[in-house]
This record gives structure tokens, sequence and C-alpha cells, in this order.
């Protein structure tokens, strides 16, 4: 019988240990690469889905009634902006199985330049395809820049609860005089031009400015008043108080010819357009438009301090 040398046993046995640690320290490594692997993978195709390379919808096959949304204020760096609702119109049109297109508004209003270039991008389009009716669908509010945009749609359809109307223009701001001489602080503005300081909220009201402020409201207001009257013609029921900017709920409306029945998106798809099958044309911003957007607005903000004129709005 073999003897066993002295200590071997402890040996052998630290070996099969440190071995075992061993295989364990790699499959532990291993599991760890596939895990790290598998979190490359997904945050991979959300970048694909955020920065809209997959994901795109596609549009339905057979007839359709193509939606696209006007949400939220309209200005330039928001996604009610001319750009992006043009863009949606234009690809509804362009859809072979497009039967008819609804405008869903919800808006408060916003710039009188980005609901101009909409109104006028719609009746050119309306005159482009006159086989294809667009119908304006108002939701919770359809108010001032909202509204500039809906009168250009070949019906208006709200809901009874609906808010309509606002047909004005406003430019807001603040006075800070009486707070600073209180404080005891001196305004100390230099500029070159008898007007660059125009309207700034740290100096008292200049007469002469303010005047020419109103005069530019005005201007845009009898802007706003014409396309109203151009895009309801005889429908409109004109009231002393129609263009003063007041609201009125969807029922009354349609009494005063601002809108022409009551019907919901689905309602006007399917009895209206006769197509009830309903895609969705409303771009939609991806991750990276979104945080350049971001950044280009916090450029805007920080700029707005150079200057005191913010423009106006039709809300």
């Amino acid at each position: 019988m073999a003897e066993i040398e002295p200590g071997a046993w402890e040996r052998q046995t630290l070996e099969k240990v440190a071995l075992a640690a061993i295989h364990e320290q790699r499959r532990a490594r291993n599991w760890g690469i596939f895990f790290k692997l598998l979190l490359f993978i997904y945050l991979f195709a959300l970048l694909f889905v955020g920065m809209g390379w997959i994901g795109k919808k596609e549009s339905s096959p057979g007839k359709h009634t193509a939606l696209v949304e006007v949400n939220g204020v309209i200005s330039s760096n928001s996604q009610a902006s001319a750009d992006s609702i043009t863009t949606g119109l234009q690809d509804a049109y362009k859809d072979k199985g497009t039967r008819g297109i609804i405008l869903r508004i919800n808006s408060p209003g916003g710039s009188p330049v980005q609901a101009g270039h909409i109104n006028d991008e719609i009746r050119r389009l309306r005159a482009k395809h006159p086989e294809v009716p667009l119908y304006a669908v108002i939701e919770d509010i359809c108010a001032s820049g909202g509204y500039y945009i809906a009168v250009a749609a070949d019906k208006i359809f709200v809901d009874k609860a609906s808010v309509v109307g606002s047909i004005g223009v406003l430019m807001d701001g603040f006075g800070f005089t009486g707070t600073m001489e209180k404080l005891g602080v001196e305004r100390r503005l230099l500029a070159a031009g008898d007007n660059k300081g125009f309207l700034d909220p740290f100096s008292p009201v200049v007469e002469l400015q303010k005047d020419h402020a109103q005069q530019m409201l005005g201007q845009i207001h009898q802007q706003f008043i014409s396309v109203v009257r151009a895009g309801r013609g005889k429908r409109l029921k004109e009231t002393p108080d129609m263009f003063s900017g007041l609201l009125w709920v969807g029922q009354k409306s349609i009494e005063l010819g601002l809108a022409d029945a009551i019907g919901s998106v689905d309602y006007v798809a399917r009895e209206v357009i006769k197509a009830e099958d309903i895609v969705d044309f409303t771009p939609r911003e991806n991750v990276a438009e979104r945080l350049a957007k971001k950044f280009g607005a916090g450029m805007t903000e920080g700029l707005a301090h150079f200057g005191v004129f913010q423009g106006m709005t039709l809300r």
C-alpha cells in the first residue's frame, strides 16, 4: 500500500478549492459580460427609437381618415409649430389612402406668425386637393391662434362644452419702476436710437411708444378679423362683441356661425368622411429634437434678457 506524502492531501484539497474559485470567477465574469451586452443592446434600441430611426408609423394600406393634432401653445419651438403641423398635413394629403383630414385642435393660442403660416398652408393644400375635405375638430379649447387655424378648414366641429373664440391680440409685460424707487435702485439704460428701449419694464411708460404698440396690436387684430371673415364667410353672424376677445361655449359658437356642428373625431371620421379607420400623421419629436429645442429655448430665454419686446400673441 502506497504511503501518502505528508501534507499532500491538504495541497490537493487547496488546489481543488482554488480551481473551483477560478471557475466560479470565470462563470461570474461571463454572466457579467452577458448582462452588460443585454444592457448595451437595450440602450442602443432605445437610442434608435428615440432618434426616430426605427418605430416610425406606417400609413394605413386602405382608405382612412388622416389625423393631425394642434395641441398646446402655438410657437416656433413647440410641438404645435408651423413646421410640424404643415409637415403632417402635407404627408396626409400625399397618402393615397386619405379620404379626408381631421385637424384636432386643443390650443389656447400663441404666435400670430405661426398660426398665419398654418392657415395659409391649409388653404393652399385645400385648393390643390379639392377632392380631400379637411375638417377642424375642437376639443377643450380653441382660442385665438387656435381659432385662426381652424377657420381655414371646410367645417368646424365642436363639443357642446368646448371653449371657442378670443378673437384678439395682446402684448403683456410688467412695470417695476415703483418697486425700484422703494428699493433705491437706479435704472441706467444706455441706447442708440430714441426708441431702442421700447417699453422697457424698468423705465416709466413713454406714451409715444405705448401708442405705437397699440397701433401694431390693432393692425394684427384687423388681419385676424379678415382671416375669420374669409374663412367663415356668410356663416358668420357678426355681433358687436364678436371680435372683442370674448369666448363662447361650443353650442353658442354654432349659433354665432363660429362653428358648424357638434361632433368628435370618431364621429367626423365615421359619419362625415365615411372612413372609420384613423391614421395619425402628427409629427412626433424624437429625443434628439426635444433636447435641441430645450437647448434652443434656453438660449432664447437667456438672450431675451438683452431685449424688452417679447412679441405679440393671439391668446
